[in-house]
């Protein structure tokens, strides 16, 4: 049986990453192709309850190194439970944030060196490397008027300051300079149907090279 593909969808809270990976699915699945949508922190029942750890205001408090390291224990939790069981069945995974978000938070915004992060990651995600990455960009003051409009109550990571997302938002562009194989980036503040025709595009390329 052929592994399924591993594809992920990156940026910065309010870039709508998440529902352009609603439209990835809903896509992919007429034509026929066999899709789990998860999502990091999270995807788990144990990673669900991690989420909610690393993101409630009540836990102002927590270091920055518990932070990753919880992020981190999320992730190993959900590639040896969900993640690697559905790519062997041949199922394509689409995840909302991944290795590049924690390279883009702890790196950039935290301020921990990547190598350090990288030799991290490679533990915890039983070094899967996904096989495409969107990165959706848009500027910070762009993102924090998403989430105002919203009416979501912030979390404890959306409570952060601008200058806090603005080294984020670097990171995820340093990123896609710096693996241009694989990280696409596009514009997150176009409108909804013209980000996802550039998606398509990309997907309709990568599954028919890899058929």
């Amino acid at each position: 049986m052929k592994e399924g593909l591993f594809i992920t969808f990156e940026g910065i809270d309010g870039c709508g990453k998440t529902t352009q990976i609603a439209k990835a699915e809903q896509y992919l699945v007429q034509k026929g192709v066999s899709c789990f949508v998860t999502r990091e922190p999270g995807g788990t029942r144990i990673g669900e309850k991690i989420r909610d750890l690393i993101l409630s205001t009540e836990n102002r408090e927590m270091k920055n190194s518990c932070e990753l390291l919880l992020y981190l224990a999320a992730r190993a939790q959900h590639v040896e439970e969900k993640i690697l069981p559905a790519l062997l069945k041949g199922i394509t995974v689409l995840c909302d944030r991944y290795q590049e978000a924690t390279f883009a938070y702890q790196g950039f915004g935290r301020g921990y060196p990547l190598d350090i992060l990288q030799r991290l990651n490679k533990f915890a995600s039983s070094e899967l490397t996904p096989k495409l990455t969107f990165v959706f960009d848009i500027s910070v003051g762009c993102a924090f008027e998403r989430i105002k409009k919203s009416g979501k109550k912030p979390d404890r990571l959306e409570k952060s300051s601008m200058d806090f997302y603005q080294r984020i938002r670097e990171g995820y562009l340093a990123l896609a300079s710096s693996y241009p194989k694989r990280i696409v980036l596009l514009q997150g503040d176009k409108p909804v149907d013209e980000i996802f025709s550039a998606v398509k595009k990309e997907l309709d390329t990568l599954f028919s090279v890899s058929a």
